[in-house]
């Protein structure tokens, strides 16, 4: 069980000494983002005076994964087995009864986005300040079925926005749907949310599955919900602040430079159009925002909800499959590691193949034996030193389809790398060249269980 809001965890966050109050004055353009650049691998920094707005930011609150496993009450070391379980043990989020602290203050329109929240503007070419860690909450207009996600939120000026969402995203999709029947999409925006609700909105779900779900299981009860004021939509009753309005599809809105996961400037064209008619907060809310770009909360975030539903896709049709591991440098989306037991010939080779056609994004896919921590990058190099084999475990795929987002595509291809760096049979008999050089057993345990004495 785990607390639904993110100011429990900011408290236990502070009392484990992790959390820096900054009390001097912010400019919240550029110069919050300067401070958790600088402290991008460290403390969670609570902004309390940002200048023009009563709300403090905070950020980098779940920038690393031990930071993670403790906002969901889960050991570090089985942090990987507790996500893949909730994916597998939803449980479905039920209605708040009473007032829902997310409802305390209500502001209805006509509405200043820009002076009401303390919106960052991250980097120097970007076009304005973006809301990054806003929860999206919208049905599909043809089934009624809920999506949850995350998309950069630009704000316009009044109570316009700017959504930046790719086309095969699904509320991109969702927006398409509306327009084709003559309408808006109806969206919430859940700003200042638990671990467990953000994660679960990264999931790599089917349409029409719900995001709320997974993050019943990673909670381990059902997440409260509080219906909307103005929307038919239904929000986690335990959030900071919700805007509520509509995005039409049809409303093509410049956007220019953006920064993305890789660490660069991309120009994805014209982003979505909405409008928001009414926003509700907490007295005293909170307004989260993660630091976009290549930084560690950014990248983490989507590299362990990529990982979880990655492995438990490839487990269904590998057994021998341990786990998967989307990789720091790999920008969490790139890059992966296979865990394997003991793999077959070829085997390792189908679990690249799947893993590429389960995730668009994956591009290079090193497969290890699991003796071998994928976590740690010593050990992963170690094994593709000692067990790799060029001409007969390399894998090389040119032009495959790539994601709009991957630095180096040309007309939407690249090229795809896979390396099967595993054990095979007979490896480890006497005389292999893989025979690993062991102490006598009796001598080892003798001296660990006296290592203090010397």
């Amino acid at each position: 069980m785990a607390s639904q809001a993110l100011r429990h965890f900011l408290t236990t966050l502070e009392a484990d000494g992790q959390l820096h109050r900054v009390r001097r004055s912010v400019d919240p353009r550029f110069e919050i983002a300067a401070v958790l650049m600088e402290r991008m691998k460290g403390d969670a920094q609570l902004f309390e005076a940002v200048e023009g707005h009563s709300i403090p930011v905070v950020g980098n609150v779940f920038n690393s994964r031990e930071r993670l496993a403790t906002a969901l009450g889960a050991p570090r070391a089985d942090l990987h087995r507790f996500i893949l379980q909730a994916l597998r043990r939803p449980i479905a989020p039920v209605m708040q009864e009473g007032p829902a602290p997310v409802q305390e203050v209500v502001h209805d329109g006509p509405l200043d986005l820009p002076s009401l929240l303390p919106a960052p503007t991250w980097f120097e070419r970007e076009s304005g300040p973006y809301i990054t860690a806003g929860v999206i909450v919208a049905k599909d207009p043809e089934t009624g079925r809920r999506n949850v996600s995350i998309a950069r939120l630009r704000l316009d000026g009044g109570g316009r926005i700017m959504a930046g969402i790719a086309k095969n995203h699904h509320l991109n999709i969702l927006a398409d749907k509306a327009a084709a029947m003559g309408r808006a999409l109806p969206i919430a925006v859940a700003i200042g949310n638990c671990a467990q609700v953000l994660l679960g909105s990264q999931m790599y779900l089917g349409l029409g599955d719900d995001e709320y779900d997974v993050a019943g299981g990673l909670l381990g009860e059902p997440l409260r919900l509080v219906k909307c004021r103005t929307v038919d939509l239904e929000v986690p009753a335990d959030a900071e602040i919700i805007l509520e309005g509509e995005l039409r599809a049809e409303d093509r809105v410049p956007e220019g430079l953006v920064s993305e996961f890789h660490g660069f400037y991309v120009d994805y064209g014209p982003g979505t159009g909405g409008e928001i008619g009414c926003v509700t907060h907490r007295r005293n809310p909170v307004f989260q925002s993660i630091l976009p770009a290549f930084t560690p909360e950014h990248c983490l975030l989507g590299a362990v909800a990529i990982e979880a539903v990655a492995c438990d896709a490839l487990q269904r049709i590998i057994p021998s499959v341990r786990r998967v591991l989307v990789t720091d440098g790999g920008m969490g989306r790139l890059h992966a590691i296979i865990s394997m037991h003991r793999p077959r010939p070829g085997e390792g080779k189908r679990a690249i193949l799947l893993a590429m056609g389960q995730v668009n994004l994956f591009k290079n896919v090193i497969v290890v034996d699991d003796d071998i921590d994928p976590e740690d990058p010593t050990a992963v190099e170690w094994s593709l030193a000692a067990r790799f084999r060029g001409h007969e475990d390399l894998i090389v795929l040119p032009g495959v389809k790539a994601d709009r987002c991957d630095p180096v595509h040309e007309d939407l291809l690249v090229t795809k790398i896979g390396m099967v760096a595993a054990t095979r049979p007979g490896d480890g008999a006497a005389n292999s060249r893989s025979e690993f050089a062991l102490l006598p057993k009796g001598v080892m345990d003798r001296v660990r269980k006296t290592i203090a004495d010397y």
